[in-house]
């Protein structure tokens, strides 16, 4: 039987990122959420919802858990105060430079075995998985009778 590498990246990313969440007292959907907001600076709660591909009961717990460790707060929008924000609480942004260094280091020793051109077809390769990734995963939200 051939290696279904497909497979075996995805259960090592989940499982990384798992593992990177659990250090923050979080699960991946949370740690994600977490790293949306962080990247995106405020934004109002329903914003998180096509990022996460989760409906509006899950992104309701994901929020109240975040806001209950501390590292989110919800406040008003000063341009519309009927919304509500998200902002990353700065006192309590975790710091993972460690870990995604220690990452950055390890993937670059690898990365280094292979040339210009070889780069270019792995970057061809990870932007078309990745194009793949998320088409897929707007089809099975949009059909997903379960979504909240």
């Amino acid at each position: 039987m051939a290696r279904d590498y497909g497979w075996e990246l995805s259960t090592a990313v989940v499982l990384f990122h798992e593992a990177v969440a659990r250090r923050l007292g979080l699960n991946a959907a949370e740690h994600k959420a977490l790293g949306v907001i962080l990247r995106g600076g405020p934004m109002p709660i329903g914003a998180l919802a096509p990022e996460l591909g989760v409906g509006a009961t899950a992104l309701t717990g994901i929020v109240d858990r975040l806001e209950k460790a501390g590292y989110v707060l919800r406040q008003p929008d000063p341009a519309d105060r009927r919304r509500t924000l998200l902002v990353a609480d700065p006192t309590k942004t975790p710091d993972l430079g460690g870990i995604f260094a220690d990452l950055g280091r390890a993937m670059g020793e690898f990365q280094s075995r292979y040339d210009e051109q070889e780069m270019a077809v792995i970057t061809d390769y990870l932007d078309n998985t990745i194009r793949v990734l998320r088409a897929q995963v707007a089809k099975l939200t949009q059909t997903d009778p379960g979504r909240a």
